[in-house]
């Protein structure tokens, strides 16, 4: 399985830690990663190598690991073999060298401390020289997102026309970091989280190669903090196996994580589920005396929470070895009965109550209230129940989502109402409460226990509607009259933001319909709105458009300037003088006896002068 058996720690200091003693030295050993072993094989066989991989996947699933096994089958040799080969059962003369980081045809650069072109440029260099005694001069770049884009764009031609004897591998964390431009030119390999069953498979060979006791519920706890990482199980067993200084317990594992009991925590999740919240609280405040971690707690509260679910849709899920005897039982007695409306709740409470207790100062607090809330939601009904309750279909008991049984409907007459007609309530003496009937005759369900008038129903009168005020005497028909609304009210500041920021869509009796440019403050339109009513007497309903709108006032001033500057330099008389005088032109333009726009101040129609000529230029 690895390259463990000649491993000997006879000496002191030659003491070699789990992940790299146990380091898989051929595909057969790569736990976890059947379809890219498939794959390469398939290739490898039919001849089919490619001139690049990218291998992409999360910390610790073997992304170096896969690029140093696939440099060595790419420059397997033996006395009987010299082709690539990906049955490497059989030591080959580089296998070891190349195993081992050392060998001087596969070159290993980690990206994130050579980032610059000036790197990449000394590989383009040496791309061109054979290999010194291997088949394949192999580049193997770690991290390769960190690289810069300079460095990315050098090695682009290099990438997609490399020499005969190249072959490069790119391993990275962050593929979407990655150009397109360069994924196109690899074949990419996915390596997928190792699962927990697997892991703990794995583990347990180990502790048998070890000689080393371990309990198995103490390798389902190593597992599950792995998160699907071998060097991190690998990592942590080892923590582990120095931590107890003997066999290995579920219980010693327990504290060096800071975890909770797993069964201490579905005795939490069932008390919590009941409404039980003194229990609750008992039994949160035992788990972090022994040393929990309050986020902890709820984080496990949520992964169960998501187990039930789970176990709702797929059962088979609790065949996991990685699970307990408890979480299989006692997760599928809680599938059987409590609903899925009550579970996605609970998961969505636990969700935003973790990232409290995370920021809060006081987590213990915290996450006391995070149970508080989930406890009291337990009895409440959903609110699809809720609903049904309104129109009839009965009362919830809790929050498992079972209906109780319904109470006795009461004979208390309910008089009819006109079709359309609006209901008006006379309150006869006070009555203890009871339960209305529907139309049909069915009960409706009490929500609140206390005592209340009984209710007739009987027509009221239609209140007339009052027509709101209209100012006809002030129209507003364009934003030019708004805009001489703020001139006569002087409100300059607003006119200025309303010339520049508003542009028109629709305008309608007591409706605006604007679009805003991109440098107009948020609350412009409830400002427009409340200077309208102010300056009208109306209520106005100003609303913002997705229609991209006409031009602004500001835009059609200088447009019109524009059109009279242009006019007037084409005038003969302009033309003429404009060719006495070089280096002159028309800076403003003023037609005395001509009438305002409606709405336009003297100094909006005036043609300004342009602020960047000197009077030279006059």
């Amino acid at each position: 399985m690895s390259d463990a058996g000649n491993q000997q720690t006879g000496k002191a200091g030659a003491y070699r830690v789990l992940a790299r003693k146990y380091r898989p030295a051929d595909f057969s050993a790569l736990i976890g990663q059947e379809p890219m072993v498939r794959t390469l094989t398939n290739a490898f066989s039919s001849g089919r190598i490619a001139q690049a991989w990218m291998l992409t996947g999360v910390r610790g699933v073997g992304k170096t690991t896969t690029a140093r096994i696939l440099a060595r089958a790419l420059n397997y040799k033996t006395d009987s073999i010299d082709q690539p080969s990906v049955d490497l059962t059989t030591p080959g003369q580089h296998c070891q060298a190349i195993m081992e980081g050392r060998h001087v045809d596969v070159i290993e650069m980690d990206a994130a401390s050579h980032t610059g072109i000036d790197d990449i440029r000394e590989i383009i260099e040496q791309v061109r020289y054979a290999p010194v005694s291997a088949r394949y001069k192999v580049y193997i770049i770690d991290e390769v997102h960190m690289l810069s884009t300079q460095a990315f764009n050098g090695l682009l031609k290099t990438l997609e026309e490399p020499p005969p004897h190249v072959k490069f591998i790119f391993a990275t964390t962050e593929i979407r970091k990655v150009p397109i431009t360069v994924l196109s030119r690899c074949q990419r390999f996915d390596l997928r989280r190792v699962g927990a069953e697997t892991l703990v498979s794995h583990l347990g060979k180990i502790a048998g190669l070890e000689a080393i006791e371990v309990e198995d519920a103490a390798l389902a706890m190593i597992a599950r903090a792995a998160e699907g990482s071998v060097r991190d199980s690998l990592s942590i067993f080892d923590q582990a196996i120095a931590h107890s200084a003997g066999p290995v317990t579920a219980e010693t594992v327990r504290g060096m994580l800071g975890l909770a009991d797993r069964a201490r925590v579905i005795d939490l999740f069932e008390q919590v589920m009941k409404g039980d919240m003194a229990a609750a609280l008992a039994e949160f405040r035992a788990q972090y005396d022994t040393g929990a971690d309050p986020a902890t707690v709820l984080t496990d509260l949520a992964d169960f929470t998501h187990f039930v679910t789970r176990l709702r849709y797929v059962p088979a899920a609790a065949g996991d070895a990685s699970l307990t005897e408890d979480e299989r039982t006692r997760g599928s007695t809680f599938a059987e009965t409590l609903s899925i409306k009550v579970l996605s709740r609970a998961w969505q409470m636990l969700l935003k109550g973790i990232s409290e207790v995370q920021s809060s100062s006081r987590p213990v607090a915290a996450a006391e209230m995070v149970l508080i809330r989930l406890a009291h939601a337990a009895d409440l009904p959903t609110l699809d129940e809720a609903m049904k309750t309104l129109d009839g279909a009965g009362v919830p008991s809790g929050g498992n989502g079972a209906a109780a049984p319904r109470a006795p409907a009461s004979t208390a007459p309910i008089a009819s109402a006109s079709a359309g007609a609006p209901l008006a309530y006379q309150a006869p003496a006070p009555a203890p409460a009871r339960m209305a009937q529907s139309a049909n005759g069915g009960p409706v369900a009490r929500l609140v226990e206390r005592e209340m008038p009984a209710v007739e129903m009987q027509p009221a009168p239609i209140p007339e509607a009052k027509p709101e005020p209209v100012a006809d005497a002030v129209p507003v028909r364009s934003l030019a009259d708004i805009a001489g609304l703020a001139d006569a009210n002087r409100d300059m500041a607003f006119k200025v933001l309303l010339k520049r920021c508003v542009r028109p869509v629709r305008i309608e009796p007591g409706r605006l319909e604007i679009a805003l440019t991109p440098e107009a403050p948020k609350t412009l339109p409830t400002d427009l709105s409340t200077r309208l009513k102010s300056w009208t007497g109306r209520n106005w309903l100003v609303s913002l458009s997705r229609e991209e709108g006409g031009p602004t006032l500001a835009q059609q001033e200088a447009s019109r300037r524009e059109t009279a500057i242009l006019d007037a330099s084409q005038d003969p008389a302009v033309a003429a003088i404009l060719a006495r005088f070089p280096g002159a032109k028309v800076i403003d333009v003023r037609i005395p006896d001509a009438a305002e726009l409606p709405g336009a101040d003297a100094e909006a129609d005036e043609i300004s002068p342009d602020p960047s000529l000197d009077d030279d230029d006059n």
